[in-house]
């Protein structure tokens, strides 16, 4: 059975989503609503949402493989599967070596919990690996469906797509905020990831490969990493800038939304860019 993501996604936490809020997001025209920073092993939240929502797809992004028994997600996926067919999405990923005590060897780590996931019955087209440098995205063309990188901009999705190659999904991440001033964008955009982000191994690493120098990942990041990692401006502008990685080979835009109220920023941006005029990524399972 095929997944339909839609043009775009909403990435939100669990503290900021609900079934009310994803009813919105499904209404506003949204494909998919991305459940970020490693949702529990039992999917139980994944699921209230489908059983709010009617056509919304729900995807993880990512379940962490420190954090999350294989064999419990895979229970949890079947699960999922049998109540909602077609409609869920297992994102995985590594973590991050500054968060768990036991990270080490990550991408035979990742390999081994993608077997475990294979073992338990999980289709490698129903799984996504949050990849970001040349290797780890290898393997994710290789075992999954494909990628969703996070923290990542429109020329990462370019290499992405051409070490990918065709055939599989490629599902970038983008911070995303409605706000005309500039600086008052670039304010909040520091106060939070990805400003706070720059730190992080994985995501720093990856933006110094993308051409980003100590200058732009000293502090909160320089104005023109900032400007690269969050499309700011009015609706339409902000819409614009995201739908970049479109043209750069994304099958599907992920929106991270910044501000005080990220329901309200993900419907003007659903609005600006007419979400539900666009033809729907099909994933193979």
């Amino acid at each position: 059975m095929d997944i339909d993501l839609g043009l775009l996604g909403a990435h939100l936490r669990e503290h900021e989503v609900n079934p009310d809020r994803a009813i919105e997001v499904e209404r506003a025209g949204y494909g998919t609503l991305w459940l970020d920073a490693s949702p529990p092993a039992d999917l139980t939240l994944a699921e209230e949402l489908l059983d709010a929502t009617t056509r919304l797809t729900v995807g993880t992004s990512v379940v962490n493989v420190w954090t999350a028994d294989a064999d419990t997600v895979a229970a949890s996926y079947h699960r999922i599967e049998a109540r909602h067919p077609g409609r869920f999405l297992l994102g995985v990923g590594i973590g991050h070596r500054e968060v768990h005590a036991e990270y080490a060897s990550p991408y035979d780590t990742l390999v081994s919990y993608l077997d475990r996931l294979a073992s338990a019955g999980v289709p490698s087209g129903r799984i996504v690996v949050a990849a970001l440098g040349p290797r780890m995205l290898r393997m994710a063309g290789e075992r999954t469906a494909g990628a969703i990188p996070g923290m990542v901009t429109p020329e990462h999705t370019r290499r992405a797509r051409s070490i990918l190659g065709p055939g599989k999904v490629l599902l970038p991440g983008h911070f995303a905020l409605v706000e005309p001033d500039v600086n008052r964008a670039r304010a909040v955009a520091r106060s939070a990831p990805p400003g706070t982000a720059l730190g992080v191994h994985n995501y720093a690493s990856n933006l110094r490969r993308l051409g980003f120098t100590e200058d732009d990942l000293s502090g909160a990041g320089s104005d023109q990493l900032i400007d690269a990692l969050v499309a700011h401006g009015d609706p339409a502008t902000t819409a614009t800038r995201l739908l970049a990685h479109r043209a750069a080979g994304a099958d599907h835009v992920g929106v991270y939304p910044l501000g005080d109220d990220p329901i309200a920023t993900l419907v003007e941006i659903a609005e600006a860019v007419q979400v539900s005029a666009e033809p729907g990524l099909r994933c193979p399972s």
